[in-house]
């Protein structure tokens, strides 16, 4: 049986942990600092010792073929204060040309803007909240804040825009700003509108009631909880994983727990990140052996990830009536995750496209499925939409718009090959889309 035991200490703004193997080793590992490169160095060095995975495994990729007609719109920085790319990209066509609205994570300056009159050329247009402006009931600032997956909708005269932040206790929660215009000035509700762990939220305008689609962010409830379990119960670790450098990594994260437990949220994920992808990739063993064991009920109930949807009150401070679950985790491909829910009507149906699986990874890619009403039920297509190519790394987190031809574009990110994870550069990348007979492909746009 697989056994850890690990211990910490302070070194000049660095920590030194001491791992040691039971009956394999005893090593003194640096982590330099709090940041995503410092945690991938400690992974390189901690796999390199004693045979546990290294950060960012990269799977094979699984597309075969030529290449698919996505057309790449922003590729490179644009403005020296956007500091990580155009993740979870929403687009949104206006009277003067289209406008763009992208993640920032922990950025001085949240949620940056870009306009273009031909969606091949790009200018920085401000950002929603800039340093010293986001809303007093967020975490913000770098390696604390969090603002991810932003979008703006118009609701009758006003633009609304909804966005996932960190409240003051760290935990993800979602809030809604409103403008008189797509660039601005945008006003807080003051509060969260959702809270408690819920993200990537989406407002849909339906015969002129507005809806909210999101998503609870059970799965990034679970690894810390399973974590603890296996160092309760170290016997299910060797039931969970076939593999040894599963088993090694998942006793790791085990024993790091302690000290995880004192680090802010994105740390505790980076430590953590060994066990996700030992577990993602034995997804339906994991949670098979989970369930049997009969003490694990609660993390195998955070290892789905729902997605709602719900009525937004008119003055867009409030959900009213009944929450639907639309949407869930429920194929392979999928993995631990569905996230980033858009919906788009079209051909008297309901397309709702969302990202699964892990966003760090080549597995992460872009889903649908359609219905006849708002609520469902909805009927995913059983294979993603777009995956990983040999070009383009984790397609994710869509939005539509239409084209200069007025035909809905498919707008996504993705990494450039070899790259991915918390604050990696994604560009913005789009495709068409062919509606056919219950069925959507993408085409050239």
């Amino acid at each position: 049986m697989t056994r850890f035991a690990v211990s910490a200490r302070e070194d000049d703004g660095a920590t030194l942990l001491r791992v040691a193997l039971a009956g394999g080793g005893d090593r003194e590992l640096r982590i330099e600092g709090p940041d995503a490169p410092h945690y991938e160095a400690f992974h390189e060095r901690l796999a390199a010792a004693f045979g546990t995975r290294r950060p960012r495994q990269m799977e094979t990729v699984r597309y075969a073929g030529v290449e698919p007609p996505w057309r790449p719109l922003i590729t490179a920085n644009l403005h020296p204060r956007i500091l990580v790319g155009y993740g979870d990209p929403a687009v949104l066509r206006t009277d003067a040309g289209w406008l763009l609205v992208a993640t920032s994570n922990d950025a001085p300056d949240a949620f940056p803007l870009l306009r273009s009159d031909d969606l091949d050329h790009w200018a920085p247009a401000g950002f929603v909240f800039p340093e010293g402006a986001t809303p007093d009931w967020t975490s913000a600032g770098p390696r604390h804040g969090d603002f991810w997956a932003p979008e703006i909708a118009r609701v009758g005269a006003e633009y609304w825009l909804c966005y996932t932040a960190r409240d003051r206790d760290r935990l993800l929660a979602i809030g809604l700003a409103r403008a008189p215009s797509p660039l601005g000035p945008w006003r807080d509700n003051g509060e969260p509108l959702i809270a408690g762990s819920m993200i990537d939220a989406h407002i849909l305008v339906d015969e002129g009631q507005p809806w909210l689609f999101w998503k609870k962010d059970s799965n990034s409830l679970w690894p810390r909880p399973l974590a603890a379990l296996l160092g309760d119960h170290p016997q299910l670790i060797d039931a969970l994983f076939d593999d040894e450098r599963d088993r090694r990594s998942a006793a790791f994260c085990a024993a790091v727990l302690p000290w995880a437990n004192t680090r802010r949220p994105m740390e505790r994920y980076f430590l953590m990140q060994p066990l996700i992808r030992a577990a993602i990739e034995n997804w339906s063993k994991v949670r098979a052996v989970l369930a049997a064991s009969g003490v694990a009920a609660p993390i195998v109930a955070d290892m789905t990830t729902p997605v709602f949807a719900q009525r937004l009150r008119e003055d867009g401070r409030a959900l009213v009536g009944e929450r639907h679950q639309v949407l869930s985790n429920d194929l392979d491909w999928e993995g631990h995750l569905i996230e980033g829910p858009f919906v788009w009507k079209q051909e008297g149906r309901y397309w709702l496209f969302y990202a699964g699986n892990d966003f760090t990874s080549p597995l992460y890619g872009i889903g649908v499925a359609s219905a006849e009403r708002l609520t469902g039920p909805y009927v995913k297509q059983p294979e993603p939409l777009l995956r990983s190519t040999e070009t383009w790394l984790a397609p994710g987190h869509a939005s539509v718009a239409r084209g200069p031809t007025g035909k809905p574009q498919l707008f996504f990110h993705a990494y450039h090959p070899g790259s991915g994870g918390y604050n990696e550069f994604r560009a913005l990348l789009t495709v068409g889309l062919d509606f056919t007979d219950g069925f959507i492909a993408t085409k050239e746009a």
